[in-house]
């Protein structure tokens, strides 16, 4: 079996915490593309338009392994090109991502809600990541999982690329122990604590997760840890990692949790409204280091605040 070659070092730094996107020129079997700008146009007309396109070729936007590319280099199929996004505007997410722990594997980050950890769809600088790498001058910084968006507390990052693999096939084997803390409405007719296991599916696009008949593929158990008139606090012990799966089980046993805007009806909070954070917050990371054997227990200092403001009218 041939061994793919290393993948060549990218000759742009990253910008405001983001990678350079890289381009490998494919094949051409045809000889549709005569130089580098005519396969350029060709991929990015349809997102941009064939000027904005002249337009960065012009301003060396475009680069490869040995610089800038002006466009007129000859076609040459595995040719790698690098080129910076233009980032549309973001509403900043005015918290702070607090520093749990911090060595030379990994960074245990206390994420504010409604910060999403990875860049990803309109949510590119600000993110977690994107701040982490920033702030702490870690450029190679990666995220071993991810926290939903609205959710907050623990994330863990890797420092070193060579790392990843192990700290992400902790949370791939099951083998780290999550625990979440919700506020949700109580309802003494809900026997608790109880395991809860469905089939959620989740379609790319579509706010909402769904459950469907089939083989369960997640796992919660629920348990009540204190109870405050109308409102409960609830502990929350995923087995499993599906998107959305905790909003959808306590959904699914009447408990939505407070101020979810999804479950039970989607809604379209807007961008800019940081008054009613969802209140869920994942608390506990707890596993064994993969590299040296070591017991790991982080918590979140985080506290939901529609439970520290009691029931709500």
């Amino acid at each position: 079996m041939r061994r793919r070659s290393p993948l060549p070092p990218a000759p742009l730094p990253q910008r405001d915490g983001i990678d350079p996107v890289r381009v490998r020129l494919p094949a051409d079997p045809d000889g549709a593309w005569g130089t580098v700008r005519d396969h350029l146009v060709d991929r990015f007309q349809g997102a941009v338009g064939a000027q904005r396109v002249d337009a960065m070729l012009g301003a060396g936007r475009f680069v490869g392994t040995g610089g800038a590319l002006s466009g007129g280099e000859p076609y040459e199929p595995g040719r790698y090109v690098w080129f910076h996004r233009d980032f549309a505007p973001e509403v900043p997410v005015p918290f702070e991502v607090r520093i749990v722990h911090r060595d030379e594997r990994i960074v245990i980050a206390d994420k504010p809600h409604f910060l999403a950890t990875t860049p990803r769809g309109r949510h590119i600088t600000e993110t977690a990541l994107a701040r982490l790498r920033r702030d702490l001058s870690l450029p190679a910084l990666q995220p071993a999982h991810r926290l939903d968006r609205l959710t907050a507390g623990l994330a863990l990052f890797v420092v070193r690329p060579e790392d990843r693999g192990a700290y992400q096939g902790l949370f791939g084997g099951r083998q780290v122990r999550k625990e979440y803390e919700a506020v949700a409405p109580y309802d003494g007719e809900v026997a608790l604590p109880v395991t809860v296991r469905s089939r959620i599916v989740k379609e790319r696009g579509v706010m909402a997760a769904r459950e469907e008949t089939g083989a369960p593929n997640a796992e919660s158990r629920i348990e009540l840890a204190e109870r405050r008139g109308g409102l409960g606090r609830y502990r929350l012990l995923p087995a499993t990692g599906r998107t959305h799966q905790l909003r959808v089980h306590m959904n699914d046993l009447g408990l939505p949790i407070l101020n979810d805007p999804v479950y039970p009806v989607v809604g379209d909070p807007a961008p800019d409204d940081f008054t009613a954070p969802l209140q869920l917050l994942a608390k506990v990371l707890e596993f064994t280091d993969p590299v040296d054997g070591r017991t790991r227990r982080f918590e979140s200092g985080r506290r939901l605040a529609g439970w520290d403001r009691g029931p709500m009218a």
